[in-house]
């Protein structure tokens, strides 16, 4: 993986007969993943908030590759309800899932609150995965070569997890609280790695970040100065959401990927490029905090991650 070699999605192994779960899959990121997925044969399931966003996009992915393995589901991660809901539906039709990519996210909206009374950032990018996860945990160790690839960012380096003000009340930053669930993400990754491992399970806990990307996250930010940021004044030095979702790729099907591993680009700053091995903050690498995290995450979404060899 040097720059003289960067790896590409092309050099994606054969997925055929693998099952894939991608959520937030109908854009950005989630729909590059899972054309490429689909390219090499892999079975995915878009897990999206949206059916008919959802269909559009498998739509078009059969337009450009007939014979494209795909599957379009509801799943609203800022609702546990769904959440169940979905998993529910998966057992029902599935007796394994061989790679969970946790992509979906929101971006800096103003403060409001989740279906079970959550700060919504926190409640879907990190709390509706982590319920994802541990509902589908047993799926995932009837897998091949099973992974749990969980998107953080860059910005997981500036996060605070606010423990004693989770949801917002007493003080609200769009841009800090989205900083705080990327970094409940990087703990979120890492200690399920530690859990897996130390259980024997033969599943695998991968982080990956796509570096700076344009993709409609930053393009629909309700909050004006992180629209204008991130969706106009820098958008042409963004990479494309195809390479921006190397990584994540990367983490999902290369053979020599290892559980607890951090793919993200190698490029200057981490923001662009090809992917490699990065680090975690020392805050998302602490076991104290991934404990606690974990300990706080099944305590509100009643989900209990039980990993099993």
């Amino acid at each position: 993986m040097t720059k003289k070699q960067r790896w590409t999605a092309d050099r994606i192994p054969d997925q055929a007969d693998r099952v894939f779960v991608v959520t937030g899959a109908n854009s950005g990121l989630g729909l590059a993943t899972t054309r490429a997925l689909a390219r090499k044969g892999g079975h995915v399931i878009l897990a999206v908030r949206d059916e008919a966003k959802g269909r559009r996009a498998a739509a078009g992915i059969a337009a450009e590759q007939p014979g494209a393995d795909l599957e379009v589901r509801r799943l609203d991660l800022a609702d546990l309800d769904s959440v169940r809901a979905f998993a529910d539906r998966l057992h029902a039709d599935h007796p394994r899932l061989d790679v969970l990519v946790n992509n979906a996210g929101v971006m800096a909206p103003p403060r409001s609150l989740s279906a079970q009374g959550h700060e919504l950032q926190f409640a879907c990018n990190h709390l509706g995965h982590f319920a994802l996860t541990g509902l589908l945990l047993d799926l995932l160790a009837a897998g091949n070569n099973a992974r749990v690839v969980t998107v953080s960012s860059t910005n997981h380096r500036q996060g605070r997890l606010c423990f004693d003000d989770l949801s917002g009340e007493r003080t609200y930053s769009p841009m800090g609280f989205y900083n705080q669930s990327k970094l409940a993400n990087a703990v979120f990754g890492r200690e399920l790695h530690r859990r897996l491992t130390a259980a024997g399970s033969p599943v695998r806990s991968v982080l990956a970040h796509p570096g700076y990307t344009s993709t409609s996250l930053q393009t629909s930010a309700p909050v004006g100065m992180v629209k204008l940021l991130f969706g106009h004044i820098l958008a042409p030095l963004a990479q494309s959401p195809e390479q921006g979702a190397l990584p994540q790729l990367y983490a999902a099907t290369a053979p020599d990927v290892q559980g607890g591993e951090f793919i993200g680009p190698d490029g200057f700053g981490e923001l662009r490029g090809g992917p490699t091995r990065v680090q975690l903050s020392a805050t998302a690498a602490d076991p104290r905090t991934g404990r606690r995290l974990w300990e706080l995450s099944e305590q509100l979404t009643d989900v209990r991650c039980v990993v099993a060899p």
